[in-house]
């Protein structure tokens, strides 16, 4: 029985974890209902007046971008702001031929009138973050726009952001991501489906009571004093946009996030694409909650709420691992809950873990009614889109825990930027992209055997106890098969 006690242990205490991190997920549902009822008060630069029309860098951190880079420079160039207040830093880390093509546009838009430079490295220290510090040495603007080469932000877009720095306390404005490819493939629509869970929800929810929110990395704007006031970019974790958002923001600096000003951009739609991105950000929240952590607990201006909002969010990547905890461990308590008679009661009250799922079920509709709208038909397909999405994302769950204990134990990795595609309809092809991961990761033979391991977890609901089966865990068991099983098969044959 000492087996079986200490699988019951893990099995609940990773429930309850991820049973809190829904309460919280709960809260911010409440936090962000309030807050669509409320009037935004902000005061506001007037940038019909010269005089209140501040100075603003737009940096553009690309690394061997062949695919993107003339549009990403075609749209920028068509961000409407006086010509004498703003200028775009191209930070190029590139090694390949598009170091020449992007100097030959940025040349011709120079010609233009255009305030652009062209910024090189000899070396890439520090990857995103170097490149961003290294630029900011040198930029003339008083506010700081970063864009990822695969966004399109529209042409009033500083106008809509920039006015929010007339309140000297505001350290950074972010706003939303969209998706040009959202309908490409399952792919991409799951993708889509948790980032408006992050952009909607938690976003809105944390930042309007105060809470800890972070810079995305991208389609935000930055006060230049506010980035040197919290210590500068750093590039020692994976995720230097949330590493600076909590130095910042321990500093007493304010975010404002604007859910309504959405920043068109393109989704990974290769799976080995996504996958480098999901390790890059799990295990980067995972190296900012070890950094972190202390700071955010011993800090005395913000308050307790904060405090367990801010260790959450940086614990985000961290469910993965109790969701693998859970998803592991409970095919061997399907066996005990049907060999120990006794131990029928706990099961009974360990069955709160359909309360977790309930809470991500309300949630996730909340924000999917706000995009797609309400009615009976919308219901119906959201519910057949949580069920695919819930099944990836475990399927995933394998992949980003790895991710999660490297951040943890401390194991150092490159930064792998996310190669883009420019796809943004359906019959747009991205096979012949030269970027594309083309070795398999070892992982994926693991992932293959868990699809095994749960087919085993179906088949043994039919066979377990004396009473003609128990089917609890079937529904769980098949979401498992069929995560693992899409994350398998496309690693493996179609990655795509």
């Amino acid at each position: 029985m000492i087996l079986e006690s200490i699988i019951i242990t893990i099995y609940t205490i990773a429930l309850l974890l991820i049973l809190i991190y829904a309460l919280a997920q709960l809260n911010l549902l409440f936090n962000y209902l309030s807050a669509k009822r409320k009037e935004d008060s902000s005061v506001k630069f007037d940038l019909t007046n010269p005089d209140e029309i501040p100075f603003v860098t737009i940096q553009l951190p690309v690394y061997n971008e062949m695919y993107v880079m003339e549009r990403l420079l075609d749209n920028i160039a068509l961000i409407e702001y006086p010509k004498d207040k703003l200028e775009i830093q191209v930070l190029d880390d590139s090694t390949d031929e598009t170091v020449e093509t992007t100097k030959a546009q940025i040349e011709k838009l120079r010609a233009t009138g255009l305030d652009i430079k062209h910024l090189t490295r000899t070396n890439r220290v520090g990857f995103k973050a170097g490149a961003l510090k290294e630029g900011l040495e040198i930029a003339k603007g008083e506010f700081i726009a970063i864009f990822d080469s695969d966004f399109l932000p529209k042409k009033d877009w500083l106008k809509q952001t920039v006015p929010y720095f007339k309140n000297p306390k505001i350290g950074v404005v972010q706003t939303r991501w969209g998706h040009i490819n959202r309908n490409y493939s399952i792919l991409t629509k799951i993708q889509a489906f948790a980032l408006d869970a992050h952009f909607t929800l938690e976003q809105v929810g944390r930042n309007s009571k105060g809470h800890f929110i972070n810079f995305n990395g991208t389609a935000g704007l930055w006060r230049k004093a506010c980035i040197l006031d919290a210590g500068n970019w750093e590039g020692d974790t994976l995720t230097e946009d949330l590493d600076l958002s909590y130095r910042a923001q321990l500093k007493n600096w304010e975010f404002k996030y604007l859910e309504d000003v959405e920043t068109p951009a393109e989704l990974p739609v290769v799976i080995s694409a996504a996958r480098s991105q999901q390790f890059r950000w799990n295990k980067g929240g995972a190296e900012n909650f070890k950094k972190m952590k202390w700071r955010v607990l011993k800090n005395k201006t913000i308050s307790t709420k904060t405090k367990i909002h801010g260790l959450l969010h940086l614990l985000n990547s961290t469910m993965f691992f109790n969701i693998l905890l859970v998803a592991i461990l409970s095919i061997p308590m399907l066996y005990i809950k049907n060999e120990y008679a006794h131990l029928k009661g706990y099961f009974i009250v360990m069955s709160f873990f359909v309360i977790s799922t309930l809470i991500f079920f309300i949630c996730y509709w909340v924000m999917y009614k706000n995009i797609y709208g309400g009615g009976i038909k919308n219901f119906v397909n959201y519910i057949g889109m949580f069920f695919v999405f819930f099944s990836i994302a475990m399927g995933f769950s394998l992949h980003n825990t790895i991710a999660v204990i490297e951040g943890h134990i401390g194991k150092k990795s490159e930064f792998v930027r996310t190669p883009k595609f420019n796809i943004s309809k359906i019959k747009d092809s991205w096979k012949t992209n030269q970027y594309i991961k083309k070795t398999v990761s070892f992982n994926v033979i693991f992932e293959g055997l868990l699809m095994a391991y749960f087919a085993f977890g179906m088949y043994s609901a039919f066979v377990v106890g004396d009473q003609g089966g128990d089917f609890g865990l079937f529904p769980f068991h098949l979401m498992l098969f069929l995560g693992f099983g899409f994350v398998f098969v496309k690693s493996i044959f179609s990655k795509a």
